[in-house]
C-alpha cells in the first residue's frame, strides 16, 4: 500500500504575494476618499466660527437696515482676533462673512476661503437673514448682499455649500 501524502493547509507564495496586492489596491482607492471627507468636515467645523458675525451682521440689519461694510461696523472682533483650531480669521465685508482656513487645518485648506453671504428682504431689516453658503440659489423674495470669496474646490465643500450641479 502506497503511503498517503500530507496536504499543506497555508497559502503558497503565489498566492499570498496575490492577496497583499489586492489589499494594496483597495487601500489605496480608499485613501483619497477618507481625505476629501476628513477635509469635508473640517470646513464644515470651521463653519462654527461664523456665528458670532452672523450675529453682528443680524443685529446691524436689524438696527439700520444696511450691512455692515467691516467688522468693526458689526460690532465683532478684527478679523484676526476670530481664530479657531481650523480658522485663521473671519472677516465681513458688506454683510458677507468669509472665513479663512488655516491653524491646524489640513494642508489642502490652508490660506482657502468660504464665504457665507445674507440673503435679505429689501426693506424690511425685521426678517431674519437667510445665510447662503457659496453658490447656493437665493430663496424667492429675496436679495443677497456681498461678495462671494469661495476658493474651495466644490469637493471639499460641505453639502449645504454646494448647489445643485455640484451634488
Amino acid at each position: 500500500m502506497a503511503p498517503m501524502r500530507r496536504h499543506s493547509a497555508g497559502f503558497t507564495w503565489i498566492e499570498l504575494v496575490f492577496a497583499l496586492a489586492v489589499l494594496a489596491i483597495l487601500v489605496g482607492l480608499a485613501i483619497p476618499g477618507m481625505r476629501d471627507a476628513a477635509v469635508k468636515k473640517q470646513v464644515k467645523e470651521g463653519l462654527v466660527l461664523a456665528e458670532l458675525a452672523k450675529q453682528g451682521v443680524q443685529a446691524a440689519w436689524t438696527a439700520t437696515g444696511e450691512m455692515p461694510a467691516d467688522n468693526a461696523a458689526a460690532a465683532v472682533p478684527p478679523r484676526d482676533k476670530i481664530v479657531g483650531n481650523l480658522v485663521k480669521g473671519v472677516n465681513v465685508d458688506g454683510g458677507a462673512i468669509t472665513l479663512t482656513y488655516g491653524n491646524n487645518a489640513s494642508k489642502l485648506l490652508e490660506g482657502r476661503h468660504v464665504t457665507l453671504r445674507p440673503a435679505v428682504v429689501a426693506d424690511q431689516p425685521l426678517v431674519p437673514i437667510a445665510w447662503i453658503c457659496h453658490d447656493l440659489p437665493v430663496p424667492n423674495g429675496m436679495e443677497i448682499r456681498g461678495r462671494d470669496e469661495t476658493d474651495l474646490p466644490p469637493s471639499f465643500l460641505p453639502i449645504e455649500c454646494r448647489g445643485a450641479a455640484a451634488k
